[in-house]
C-alpha cells in the first residue's frame, strides 16, 4: 500500500512551492524529498503497464519531470495539488515522447482501436502499449481544443493518478464538477479511441 504523505509534508511542500514562486532558488530542490515518493508512485502507475523491456524506468521518468519542472522559473506555484498536477502533465509529455520515438524507429504507424478504461488498467489490447499511449494522446489534443478543463482532469486523473479531491484541489474545482466533468471526458475519449 503507498504511504500517504501526512499533513505536514502536504502543508511543506506548499510553503516550499511558495517560496519557489517568491524567488527562493532552493525551495524546489528541498522539495523533492517530500514529494519524490508521490512522484514515484505515479511514475511507476504510469509504467506498470509498458513491456517488460521497456527502457524508461520509474527513477528515470521521475528524474526527467523533476528536471522539466525545476526549468519552469516563470510558473507561479500554489499548492503542492498544482505541483503534482504540472508533474502529471509532464510526464505524460515524457511518455509521448519515448512512445514516438519508439514508433519512429520501429517505422509502424496507425492507431489502435482502444478503450480509455484499457488503457487506464493497462490492459493488453495491442502488442505496443506505446500505441496505447500515443492514441490517448492525440484524442487529449483534439480533446483540449474542445474543452480544456476536460482535458486537465483526465491528466490529472489518468496520468497523475489522483484522486477527485487532489484533482479538485489542484485545478480549483469542486469535487462534484470534477466527478461530472470525468465521467463526460472519459465517454467522450472512449467514443473517439474507439473510433
Amino acid at each position: 500500500m503507498p504511504r500517504i504523505p501526512e499533513m505536514s509534508e502536504k502543508s511543506d511542500a506548499t510553503e516550499l512551492l511558495l517560496a519557489a514562486a517568491g524567488g527562493d532558488s532552493s525551495a524546489l530542490e528541498r522539495l523533492v524529498p517530500i514529494v519524490y515518493t508521490e512522484l514515484r508512485r505515479v511514475a511507476r502507475r504510469r509504467l506498470a503497464g509498458e513491456r517488460s523491456d521497456h527502457t524508461l524506468a520509474t527513477t528515470e521518468l521521475v528524474h526527467e519531470a523533476y528536471l522539466k519542472l525545476v526549468n519552469l522559473e516563470r510558473l507561479n506555484w500554489q499548492n503542492r495539488a498544482q505541483f503534482m498536477a504540472i508533474a502529471s502533465r509532464l510526464m505524460r509529455q515524457i511518455l509521448v515522447d519515448y512512445a514516438r520515438r519508439r514508433q519512429t524507429a520501429r517505422r509502424g504507424g496507425g492507431r489502435p482501436a482502444v478503450e480509455l478504461g484499457a488503457v487506464a488498467e493497462r490492459a493488453a489490447v495491442s502488442d505496443e502499449p506505446t500505441d496505447e499511449i500515443l492514441a490517448l494522446h492525440q484524442v487529449l489534443e483534439r480533446l483540449e481544443r474542445i474543452n480544456e478543463r476536460h482535458a486537465r482532469i483526465v491528466e490529472c486523473r489518468f496520468f497523475g493518478g489522483m484522486s477527485i479531491k487532489e484533482t479538485a484541489e489542484a485545478l480549483s474545482i469542486s469535487p462534484a464538477t470534477i466527478k461530472r466533468d470525468w465521467v463526460m471526458a472519459r465517454a467522450w475519449l472512449n467514443r473517439e479511441l474507439s473510433a
